[in-house]
């Protein structure tokens, strides 16, 4: 009996992009330690490069921040020359963090479960819930 299930990082983290130059900068946020435990296992550098293959020639770096819960990636060469230079339509790293979001990653239930079911960490209060 296999338990693992295909989910989609936005399941897990949220993330925030960005540009300079040539470079895209991601911060990728696990919503809690459970979720965190499994960006750091399953996004790795190799696995972004594979995701957005398609139109990155560059590397990427990936470093592990686990004091913020998250992971902080730099695709090198994302915008083929950087902004004003590149042709695609959006061209911005700006909102490269939606695509992001949308890589896929290989987890089991249990782990899911509990990444899903544990409470968030961070300053941000649950729908409903009245700030602090």
């Amino acid at each position: 009996m296999n338990d693992r299930v295909r989910i989609p990082l936005a399941r897990i983290a949220h993330a925030r992009s960005g540009d300079k130059a040539d470079w895209v900068d991601f911060g990728l946020f696990a919503w809690n330690a459970a979720g965190y435990r499994l960006l750091e296992r399953e996004v790795t550098a190799a696995r972004v490069q594979a995701h957005f293959a398609a139109w990155l020639p560059g590397e990427v770096d990936c470093w592990p921040l686990p004091n913020l819960l998250a992971l902080k990636l730099v695709l090198k060469g994302a915008l083929q020359g950087g902004g004003a230079r590149n042709l695609r339509l959006d061209n911005l790293g700006k909102a490269m963090a939606g695509a992001l979001l949308r890589m896929e990653i290989e987890v089991s239930q249990t782990e899911l479960l509990e990444a899903e079911r544990s409470p968030k960490q961070g300053w941000w209060p649950d729908p409903g819930e009245e700030p602090a």
